[in-house]
């Protein structure tokens, strides 16, 4: 297991390409499925960074969660989104400036519920395996 942060670092990155060059029509395993392609400079780095996220439309936006596939912290890329105020995201293949904005307090509440578990719930059990409140954000559109 000792490589498993190049397997999935090698793992995101063929997923990048394949959403690039195919307009994310492979991306998704079933119909219900909806994924785009994130764009947040590195919060060290400060170079692009890009992962394949999860996303529903709701809340004014698109709604996006750390599950992290159940790991005990918050993903890389959730935490690199909490310091910007402008990320780039591809859904298919429009591509468009969004200001992220994460849900805090009842709205989180609320969404996780009524918008994630009610639509994904099959979501709930990474969350029990993480042992931790999964971070929500919405990602609206920007000028």
């Amino acid at each position: 297991m000792a490589h498993h942060g190049w397997f999935a670092r090698a793992g995101n990155g063929l997923g990048v390409w394949l959403y690039r060059r195919f307009d994310g029509r492979l991306s998704s395993s079933g119909k219900d499925v909806h994924v785009l392609l994130l764009t947040v400079p590195g919060r060290r780095s400060g170079l692009p960074r890009s992962v394949c996220v999860r996303y529903l439309e709701a809340a004014g936006g698109l709604v996006v969660w750390g599950t992290g596939s159940g790991s005990r912290r918050d993903p890389d890329w959730f935490e690199n989104l909490r310091r910007v105020e402008v990320a780039e995201v591809q859904v298919g293949a429009r591509a468009f400036r969004v200001a992220p904005r994460e849900l805090v307090g009842s709205e989180h509440g609320e969404v996780w519920q009524g918008v994630i578990l009610a639509q994904a719930p099959e979501v709930a059990r990474y969350a029990e395996r993480a042992g931790r409140v999964i971070p929500v954000a919405v990602l609206v559109a920007a000028a």
